[in-house]
């Protein structure tokens, strides 16, 4: 029996679906809750390493840790909230076969397993949380990511096959294209029918051919989001933090998102000056799949990588209401 969804349906703001995974998506989640009562997660399901992978192959299940932690940036804001978010995060530290573990991996595997239904489990978990809102897998069934790698230092070098998304995330060389195996993988329907009925669709940030762009690779979920009558907007990231993305400038990942995904239409591109190195060449791609760029100030004040989420909510409601021109990045980084 499925739980009532958590979060309220008919809440304040517009109705957001938010995709990708892990720490991009926390960070876009943390941001976004800041506006909207009506969010919606949907999250990648590929993850082969740490505690998900070691449930994925020994439970047969969906790899639970990247919607553990889009539950986790959806706590209600309570010491109630707070309190079993940290629970869900907490990791045991053991010489035996619970070392690294995640609290909140085993609470979801167990629901599922007691209520064999993969989204009224994650709802029931929002419950726990007082989510502000619902998280979803992107596929119904465990999928893995192979991706083509060229060495950007050989022209016309060998393309190498890389297998599994933590392989895929520390290989060396240049990422061409992604797939999934398997490659026609069932959509979770309430991921599609949130997509279809979204006011916006936000991707990114985040690890970019292996939490992104796997979304454009399911195909109803990918057919959704190109007929959705939903505004779309990029988040671009503030460096290029992984194997995965070495050497990738900012309009690169616009490049890489049309050549899996080239008559998806964008709206609107989310970039912090700081990370553009070439602001003429990311209009070009911005222009060439229809959508404008947005300049602003969202990295947190040290300098180091990560999204600020206020900063990132201004942003993110600029973007929403239309204010798409330059301001001074003090202002861009106020939430009002």
């Amino acid at each position: 029996m499925r739980g009532e969804a958590p979060g309220r349906r008919d809440g304040v703001g517009p109705a957001v679906v938010a995709l990708g995974g892990g720490h991009g998506l926390y960070a876009s989640l943390s941001a976004l809750r800041l506006m909207s009562d009506r969010l919606t997660a949907v999250v990648t399901v590929a993850d082969d390493g740490g505690s998900s992978g070691r449930l994925r192959d020994e439970m047969g299940v969906l790899p639970p840790g990247d919607l553990r932690m889009a539950l986790s940036a959806l706590c209600d804001d309570t010491d109630w909230g707070r309190t079993w978010r940290d629970v869900l995060q907490h990791r045991f530290a053991s010489e035996g076969s619970l070392d690294k573990h995640a609290v909140g991996n085993l609470l979801i595997v167990a629901l599922w397993e007691l209520l064999g239904d993969t989204v009224a489990g994650l709802d029931w978990v929002g419950r726990l949380l007082g989510s502000r809102g619902r998280v979803l897998p992107m596929a119904a069934v465990p999928l893995a990511i192979e991706a083509e790698l060229v060495d950007p230092a050989v022209e016309g070098g060998d393309v190498t096959v890389v297998r599994g998304q933590s392989a895929v995330a520390v290989a060396p060389g240049r990422v061409q294209s992604v797939r999934l195996i398997p490659g026609d993988p069932p959509a979770c329907p309430e991921a599609v029918a949130a997509v279809d009925s979204a006011d916006w669709v936000v991707l990114g940030p985040g690890s970019w051919f292996t939490s992104v762009m796997p979304h454009l690779l399911v195909p109803e979920l990918s057919a959704a989001l190109h007929r959705t009558s939903a505004r779309r907007c990029v988040t671009l990231n503030l460096s290029a933090e992984s194997a995965e993305t070495t050497g990738m400038r900012a309009h690169d990942h616009l490049v890489a998102l049309r050549r899996h995904a080239p008559d998806l239409r964008l709206d609107v591109v989310v970039a912090d000056p700081s990370a553009i190195d070439d602001v003429d060449a990311l209009q070009r791609e911005c222009a060439a799949s229809g959508a404008q760029l947005l300049l602003r100030q969202v990295r947190v004040g040290d300098g180091t990588p990560r999204h600020d989420p206020l900063r990132l909510a201004a942003a993110y409601r600029d973007a929403f209401e239309g204010y798409l021109g330059d301001i001074g990045t003090a202002a861009g980084g106020v939430a009002g």
